[in-house]
């Protein structure tokens, strides 16, 4: 059996603990919209594509957004975990993850005012009752571009999701998810608290700092005391909403700081998703820089994101202590195996799957 490293040792195939979780590596699978899901449940379709990631030695997987409630899913194509029925349906696939070694976490979430949208492949955007849509609520009634004007959350409402979110941490944590992740980024709801582009409540949720976020907040810390302490709870965050008079940098730092203090393990840093019109310089590691600020000013863990696709530069992101992990996407659907290729062309001998290792170019 090969050791985990031979030529020489490689940041990004470092193991990472994060409380009890050992991680095999930094090379982490993001959480990735299918729109295959049926009434919430996942099937057929999200155990050959989540599977095919654990045969290629991520070292986390990270399910897709998956709602606490029916009505928080994005599409009616998306998952859901509202009951143990939907938390089951997930059950295959963590148990296939954990006998390759490789963890498996969910993303709890609620898209607001993004929500009861077709799958992206259909022929219009926005889900009609009799094809199982359903009303969008948000932090206030104003509409994302293109959308329906959702309806504005009562407080009643807010700290009832706040109880559905910490039911759905429990659900996952008991059908064995290794990692549990709050949704707070790309617009959707928790973001279209924070963010003052979204927010115009006059109520102790929106107006100051600490009301725009106080709706996290309450939820992390429900969360928190509802899963084993042993368990990593990561956020991911929109560091910026790249647009004047938006959410920034600033406010996430001291937010991570804040969440830090509430038992978060690490902040899984993108951005962007509260306009549509936001002018994002989308390049090769373009928001790597927020992961690193997060990192060195709130002093958490950090994963980053966005146009990873190279080994050697998700191996200079960990090696430099710009991130701690980095998370992929397009790459690992590219290319599910991408960890393996990584590891042999940095030159480092890790562990394949047996069935596969005949495959190997270093020995």
């Amino acid at each position: 059996m090969p050791t985990l490293y031979d030529h020489y040792m490689s940041a990004l195939f470092t193991p990472l603990t994060i409380r009890e979780t050992v991680f095999q590596n930094r090379v982490w699978v993001s959480p990735m919209c299918q729109y295959q899901a049926t009434n919430g449940h996942i099937g057929q379709w999200h155990r050959s594509h989540l599977g095919a990631f654990a045969t290629g030695a991520p070292g986390l997987i990270m399910v897709e957004a998956t709602g606490v409630i029916p009505e928080g899913r994005i599409s009616i194509g998306c998952p859901s975990i509202e009951d143990d029925a939907h938390a089951n349906s997930f059950k295959e696939v963590i148990d296939f993850a954990h006998s390759q070694g490789v963890k498996i976490g969910i993303q709890l979430a609620h898209a607001g005012r993004k929500a009861s949208t077709m799958r992206p492949w259909e022929d219009h955007l926005i889900a009609t009752p009799e094809e199982g849509g359903w009303e969008a609520t948000s932090s206030s009634a104003t509409a994302f571009a293109g959308y329906p004007t959702p309806r504005a959350l009562t407080i009643n409402e807010i700290k009832e999701l706040t109880e559905k979110f910490a039911q759905a941490a429990m659900r996952a944590v008991k059908v064995g998810f290794d990692v549990i992740e709050i949704h707070a980024a790309h617009g959707y709801l928790f973001h279209q608290f924070f963010s003052p582009l979204m927010n115009h409540r006059t109520d102790e949720y929106g107006g100051s700092y600490e009301n725009r976020t106080r709706f996290l907040l309450e939820a992390t810390k429900a969360i928190r005391a509802a899963i084993p302490t042993t368990i990593p709870l990561f956020v991911r965050l929109s560091a910026s909403d790249w647009a004047e008079g938006g959410w920034d940098i600033n406010d996430s730092v001291k937010l991570s700081t804040q969440l830090k203090e509430l038992g978060v393990d690490l902040i899984d840093t993108s951005s962007g998703g509260a306009i549509h019109n936001a002018k994002i310089d989308a390049k090769p590691s373009f928001q790597v820089p927020f992961a690193t600020s997060i990192r060195k000013e709130s002093n958490i863990l950090t994963a980053a994101v966005g146009l990873i696709t190279e080994p050697e530069q998700a191996e200079a992101i960990i090696a430099e202590g710009r991130a701690d992990a980095v998370f992929l996407a397009r790459a690992m659907l590219r290319n599910p195996r991408w960890a393996l290729n990584a590891a042999e062309k940095l030159g480092v001998i890790i562990q394949w799957p047996h069935s596969l290792d005949r495959a190997r170019t270093l020995n």
